[in-house]
């Protein structure tokens, strides 16, 4: 059995995965600081300030035991208080529609070097002598 599963992960499409898997990985951490770092700022910026991630909705009571600020997202939701994180939501959201747009450009762009590579190349031109019988021919003709 080992054997078996050592010939199963040596298989190309194995390792191919594998890689896509961990650059996968690595290029949403890129993305998401992207958008956490560089275009929700922005965009908080033209809406006069807003910090997107800050927006909630508090579901829950706050425990009276809670030192941190009601105002923010990443205590109230690390005290365990039931909440509504719509500006997270909306940056993770944000996050996907860069990561598949990126995505699609990358498969695009793979499949224009495909088709390429599939065209069948242009015919080689035709030797001097070929031409010269085939002008040959047609004056004959005449």
């Amino acid at each position: 059995m080992l054997a078996e599963f050592r010939n199963f992960i040596a298989k190309g499409n194995v390792l191919d995965l594998a890689v896509a898997v961990i650059i996968g990985a690595a290029f949403a951490t890129i993305t998401k600081s992207l958008t956490d770092d560089i275009i929700m700022p922005i965009v908080g910026f033209l809406f006069g300030g807003v910090d997107f991630s800050s927006h909630f909705i508090i579901l829950g009571e706050i425990p009276t035991d809670f030192n941190g600020s009601p105002a923010n997202y990443a205590d109230m939701k690390a005290a365990g208080v039931a909440l509504l994180g719509w500006g997270e939501f909306l940056t993770v959201i944000i996050n996907f529609m860069i990561l598949a747009f990126i995505i699609f450009l990358i498969v695009r762009q793979a499949s224009k070097f495909a088709k390429a590579e599939d065209a069948p190349a242009a015919p080689a031109p035709d030797p001097e002598d070929v031409v010269l019988l085939r002008e040959i021919r047609d004056l004959l003709k005449k």
